[in-house]
């Protein structure tokens, strides 16, 4: 089969690989339909996650139909349509009993990780019956990509954690697919002000188009004065990180309010400063956390509401053998505009 391959940093390769098999009784094999790539591909790209070695098959997004069940899968079977989660989970140790999916002993985030992913015709996927979704009949499935990963970990990461409130005043800290899948689960709680900042203008007009009340480019510097003074100096009741770099975690740290919120949901490969010296006396949380996609079903019944739109996010599509353009495209978003790309296998 064709599968998207890590190599070494910065370099990848479209490869023939045998095709994955059953290697345990809870096991499934997908046929991708669609998957896409994510903002952590580009940091395992960087060398930011060692836990991903050179040989890997990437991708921890998709949904496909499935070809084959190990004999103790009991909730699907062939021929079925299916959403797969990016977090893998046996559903009885210790952490997937406190719901925490993302810490699970023999699963958590492995595919495209620390096992083959889903940029490829064929995946296999652990624990089948607690990893997969049903998707109903009829349902836009390109547009459920979205519900592998950044809609369940822009709510849980950052809207959950961040403890956003009707009322409230955020700031989310990048516009990238991430950042805009943060605004629009985070208006599900009606915050009073929805604050985008980024470096880019065409990300933060989509932004607006998404919910944000107000807008700020963060190229000059200025954010945090910028900031500031549209709060009247107060600061915001929640600050969301969604890039994984220094610099937009130290923002968040200087336009948080006293008792506020430090939602991080970025991949951090360096070290980041705690400025303890100012925020010391300020009663303010920092949450970190692992998208556990416990809240995927919500999501499906949400956009099968109509309540929110995940193909919004939906930029570029291409097929697997053209995914080598994909990875430019969406690695040099500030020129193609891209957001979300879907790769059709």
């Amino acid at each position: 089969m064709k599968a998207l391959v890590y190599l070494a940093k910065g370099k990848k390769s479209l490869d023939e690989r045998p095709k994955p098999e059953i290697a345990a009784p809870t096991d499934a094999i997908v046929k991708i339909t669609r998957t896409t790539i994510c903002g952590t591909d580009l940091h395992i790209l960087k060398g930011d996650l060692a836990s991903c070695k050179p040989g890997r098959i990437l991708g921890h997004e998709g949904v496909g139909i499935v070809e084959s069940v190990g004999a103790a899968v009991t909730v699907f079977k062939p021929g079925d349509h299916v959403l797969i989660s990016c977090v893998s989970a046996c559903g009885r140790c210790p952490y997937c009993r406190k719901q925490m999916y993302s810490h699970c002993t023999t699963g958590g985030w492995i595919l495209g990780n620390t096992i083959d992913g889903t940029q490829a015709e064929f995946v296999r996927i652990p624990h089948a019956d607690n990893s997969l979704y049903p998707i109903p009949k009829g349902a836009d499935e390109e547009a459920l990509v979205m519900l592998s990963d950044i809609l369940p970990t822009g709510f849980e990461c950052g809207v959950l954690n961040g403890k956003i409130e009707p009322g409230s005043t955020v700031a989310i800290v990048g516009a990238g697919p991430i950042g805009l899948a943060t605004l629009l689960t985070a208006q599900f709680y009606s915050p009073a002000e929805i604050i985008m900042i980024d470096l880019d203008e065409n990300r933060l007009e989509v932004a607006k188009r998404f919910g944000a009340t107000s807008t700020v480019n963060s190229t000059d510097g200025k954010a945090a004065e910028a900031v500031m003074k549209m709060t009247g100096d107060r600061g915001v009741d929640t600050a969301i990180e969604a890039v994984g770099i220094p610099a937009t975690f130290e923002l968040c740290e200087k336009i948080v309010t006293a008792g506020g919120t430090i939602a991080n949901i970025g991949v951090h490969g360096v070290k980041v400063d705690l400025h303890l010296e100012r925020l010391w006396d300020h009663n303010i949380s920092i949450t970190t956390r692992l998208v556990d996609t416990v809240t995927i079903p919500m999501l499906f019944r949400t956009v099968a509401s109509g309540k929110i739109d995940p193909a919004l996010l939906i930029t570029h599509r291409f097929k697997l053998d053209r995914i080598l353009e994909a990875y430019e495209t969406f690695g040099n978003a500030a020129k193609t505009k891209a957001l979300k790309v879907i790769i059709e296998a």
